[in-house]
């Protein structure tokens, strides 16, 4: 029998029980893919000396894995719809754990950047297919409680990243922190072979796939990703000139609405723009962006605040942020029992007062304040993202029909992706004219050398990160209950 087709019992007899196997897996691949985020971040003055590269350098072994997260998650998400999740889920671990390996064997760091850009990509497929294979591995009224467990999951590897970076850079190498990675991957890659039969439960029983996937719209999708990210980059900017700017900007708007007036026109796009008719996912997704903004913002902020103001060392600076993730660890199946129980709107805009009780405190600081206070502000972060994430990507993966929920799955980790971005754009942006307004001067650059400056400059960027949440509190109300997920309408219709 083709895959992604059953009789109606059997389907209905296999979203009876929890797949534990293929929930465990996908639990444990985001695990692995939290500690090398932490892990990588944490080691890259370690690895930039090795390398004897410079921070500008060493810093596009971050953009090019983010690049392949903003750029590809929904191409993924709607190749794993039409052919098959699980297929996707396996090459990403596959594609993670080669990339690891030669990511530690890299000798410079133009070798480095490609392969962590090819890490992305397996790091990507994994995300973007795993979501709604979670969601589907389990009964219905489990929806919440699998995102709940995959945050939990992704948490934790963010939690003891930074302690395995430590250990293995101190006491191995620092390319034992790739290979590391390399026999847990191949062991969750392993493991999906042993799940085939339980995996095709995650594709839509009774569609039968297309045969074609729009690759000009992908193509698309990335090069328009591409040229934003180089727009929000001031260094690339300034080096261009004007006249060059203005020419990047225009390429930009007219490949975007070139990429839009293909996919409203293509018969299989990459991003079925009807998805935005659906209420509950079009503002899920605006909450998304907007919370994605300002965590990033946020989190841009306060090790300047702690470091440079404060004068905590960065071990006890590590320690003061392992606060966000212990309490997003420990309150993520309360989110999820909530989106069960009651649905998005209560742990999601709960979630988001978190966020902005936590911005409202930012205000208070002081150049003398005590480190208590902005690790409060980390608790109450690490409160709205246990209550926050797991109900709205649950809404915005369960609002859609069953085969565009690989596109929902991809559209959070490019929204998110795209939020944190554009945070740290807006914080440098922000930080930069209140820092010359302060000081009244028009060419000056913030600095933690004027510290009772840079701080008033930042109270003031803290209040409009409470704007921007009360925003998000707005959008999260007005999304509505939580509907079954309709059919979309045809382009004929």
């Amino acid at each position: 029998m083709p895959q992604g087709q059953f009789p109606d019992n059997k389907w209905v007899l296999m979203q009876s029980r929890v797949n534990w196997l293929l929930l465990g897996n996908i639990m444990f691949a985001n695990f692995l893919i939290g500690v090398s985020h932490r892990i990588v971040a944490i080691s890259l003055p370690t690895i930039a000396n090795s390398l004897e590269t410079d921070i500008v350098g060493i810093s596009w072994t971050l953009i090019s894995y983010q690049l392949a997260s903003i750029s590809l998650s929904m191409v993924f998400g709607r190749i794993g719809d039409l052919y098959g999740r699980q297929t996707i889920f396996r090459a990403g671990l596959v594609i993670f754990t080669v990339s690891s390996l030669l990511s530690g064997l890299a000798q410079n760091v133009l070798q480095l950047v490609p392969f962590r850009f090819t890490d992305g990509i397996g790091a990507t497929m994994v995300q973007a297919s795993g979501r709604v294979s979670a969601m589907e591995a389990a009964p219905e009224g489990w929806a919440g409680k699998t995102q709940g467990l995959i945050n939990i999951a992704y948490q934790s590897g963010f939690l003891f990243g930074s302690t395995l970076g430590g250990l293995i850079i101190d006491y191995i190498h620092w390319r034992g922190i790739f290979f590391f990675l390399v026999p847990f991957g191949a062991a969750a890659a392993a493991l999906t072979w042993l799940n085939d039969n339980g995996a095709k439960a995650g594709n839509t029983p009774g569609v039968t796939p297309p045969a074609s996937i729009d690759y000009l719209g992908a193509s698309l999708l990335v090069v328009v990703t591409i040229a934003m990210i180089a727009i929000l980059d001031p260094r690339l900017m300034a080096i261009i000139g004007t006249g060059w700017q203005i020419g990047f900007v225009v390429v930009f708007v007219a490949l975007f609405f070139g990429f839009i007036l293909h996919e409203a026109t293509t018969a299989s796009p990459i991003i079925e723009l009807s998805l935005f008719r659906i209420r509950q996912f079009t503002f899920s997704t605006l909450c998304l962006l907007l919370v994605a903004i300002t965590q990033a913002l946020s989190l841009f902020l306060l090790p300047f605040y702690f470091q440079e103001i404060l004068l905590l060392s960065p071990t006890f600076m590590g320690l003061l942020f392992m606060t966000m993730p212990i309490f997003g660890i420990t309150l993520a199946p309360l989110g999820g029992f909530l989106f069960d129980r009651v649905g998005p709107r209560l742990p999601a805009t709960t979630g988001i007062i978190f966020y902005g009780g936590a911005a409202l405190l930012g205000r208070l600081l002081q150049t003398d304040s005590h480190w208590f206070l902005p690790t409060i502000m980390l608790a109450l972060g690490g409160c709205g993202t246990a209550l926050f994430y797991p109900a709205n990507h649950t809404a915005m993966i369960s609002s859609v029909p069953r085969e565009h929920r690989g596109v929902a799955s991809g559209a959070i980790y490019m929204i998110f992706g795209l939020g944190d971005t554009l945070g740290i754009a807006l914080g440098r942006f922000l930080m930069t004219a209140l820092f010359r307004f302060h000081t009244g001067l028009s060419e000056a650059s913030p600095t933690t050398a004027n510290p009772t400056v840079f701080v008033a400059a930042m109270n003031t960027t803290f209040l409009v990160i409470a704007i921007l949440n009360l925003i998000a509190v707005v959008c999260s109300l007005a999304r509505g209950k939580n509907p079954a997920a309709l059919p979309i309408p045809s382009k004929g219709n």
